[in-house]
């Protein structure tokens, strides 16, 4: 087993593009906030999926992140970490869904609204929260498409990590997402459908080859209704 971890680590290692490397220049200019945020097995995939995985830093701010746990933090503590998950995709884990916010948490969440789906789209009302314990880690898997549609959008908490896309059919496609602390990832289309995502543990956790400690994360994810 140890011997197979290495072989993937290695794989994962062979071949690294870096986002702004792959772009037009007008393409860079536009993505300037997060050119360095995404790490891929070519500069093709990089392009492929340019426009439909995105990661904005530091999209909220220390206060509104605080804002955000302190409203969440009383219902977490309700429930215990668990690490057996239904369809075995989450270890180390605590979820909920929040259908109604405060004032100051419903403006934030409205701004991811407007930047994640196009006016009109509909939204599944209750947003999803996940709560993972310093020692959790999510596993590769697609979410159904019965419980949500062409996009999700997830808030960061707490801590940063590490997000892999890997194609279902084609393990040596992949895509790393450097998920920094309060910042804001999007998933579309394709990048959504064909390839499954992870959040690495503790200890696989590294970006391009630098080490990223994971700490507790909680992620507050909007999801759009399917077609």
């Amino acid at each position: 087993m140890k011997g197979l971890l290495a072989a993937l680590k290695r794989a994962h290692s062979l071949a690294v593009y870096i986002c702004r490397s792959c772009h037009a220049q007008s393409i860079e200019l536009s993505l300037k906030n997060h050119h360095e945020l995404m790490v891929g097995s070519s500069r093709e995939l990089l392009q492929k999926l340019g426009s439909q995985v995105e990661v904005r830093t530091g999209f909220i701010t220390e206060e509104e992140e605080a804002a955000l746990v302190q409203e969440l933090e009383p219902g977490l503590k309700k429930k215990r970490y668990e690490f057996d998950h239904w369809d075995d995709a989450i270890h180390g884990y605590r979820e909920t869904e929040r259908l109604s916010w405060g004032p100051a948490c419903e403006q934030i969440l409205n701004r991811v609204r407007s930047v994640a789906f196009p006016e009109g789209s509909p939204l599944l009302g209750p947003v999803h929260i996940l709560d993972l314990d310093k020692n959790g880690y999510i596993k590769p898997h697609v979410d159904s498409v019965k419980f949500c549609g062409s996009t999700i959008a997830g808030l960061s908490l707490l801590s940063d990590s590490i997000m892999r896309l890997v194609k279902e059919d084609h393990s040596q496609e992949w895509l790393d997402l450097l998920l920094s602390r309060r910042s804001l990832y999007i998933i579309r289309d394709q990048a959504r459908y064909n390839y499954t995502h992870e959040i690495l543990k503790d200890e696989d956790s590294f970006f391009n080859g630098r080490r990223v400690p994971r700490q507790r994360r909680i992620s507050v994810i909007c999801r759009n209704l399917p077609v």
